[in-house]
């Protein structure tokens, strides 16, 4: 994916996807979704090692499960938040920004259909909403996703991917770290994305919340 392109989506997620908030009360007061710890990031800046250089096996290293050939995504199961939610794919708008799911189905995750279909070598793009007007939704809360969760994506070919979270970190739209989020992976790895970062009247929800995840396994 070219430059241009992982920008484009990164800013398609910044404002697309961050159209909802819930109010409470007069109006006037967001109830905002809960944010990642410190704790839950990365412990330097760089990121996933997978998306680095790759600099060899280190000796007596244990290989990663096989990954799994390319099908799409049906149905996504993150149990700590308890999501569990149907799929469907997600394209790019005219100016080059990755759409939304639709806003009228807030339990509705998308994918990345033009990119990497989760379970197989590289990174694939899960987004959807943090809130509708109605009231929260699918992704409302990823933010209190840990290291060591799982995730589950069941796939057309009747398989079930399954990743375990890396990292959990949030970004302001100005910083969005478009390569450290996008780039291509030497191993099957999954971004789960949506809104956060605070709270603007004027502009909506400031940032993005990413969870980054590797696969574990799979099973039928």
């Amino acid at each position: 994916m070219s430059a241009y392109g992982t920008r484009s989506m990164a800013w398609g997620l910044a404002t697309a996807a961050c159209a909802g908030i819930w109010l409470v009360g007069t109006g006037l007061r967001p109830v905002t979704p809960p944010m990642p710890t410190a704790a839950q990031a990365f412990s330097d800046s760089a990121g996933p090692k997978s998306t680095r250089t790759p600099a060899g096996p280190a000796a007596g290293a244990k290989a990663g499960p096989a990954p799994l050939a390319a099908s799409a995504p049906v149905r996504l199961r993150i149990p700590r938040i308890g999501v569990d939610a149907p799929m469907t794919g997600l394209g790019l708008t005219r100016d080059g920004r990755l759409a939304a799911p639709p806003r009228s189905d807030g339990n509705l995750a998308g994918w990345y259909e033009h990119g990497t279909t989760p379970g197989a070598t590289g990174t694939a793009i899960v987004a959807g909403h943090v809130d509708t007007a109605r009231g929260p939704a699918v992704f409302y809360n990823l933010g209190t996703l840990r290291k060591g969760d799982r995730i589950e994506i069941t796939r057309r070919d009747g398989r079930t991917a399954l990743f375990s979270v890396d990292a959990v970190e949030v970004y302001k739209n100005s910083a969005f770290p478009d390569h450290k989020v996008y780039a291509a992976a030497n191993r099957p790895e999954l971004r789960v994305i949506t809104c956060g970062g605070g709270f603007s009247h004027r502009t909506g929800y400031e940032g993005n919340v990413v969870t980054y995840a590797h696969l574990t396994g799979s099973r039928p």
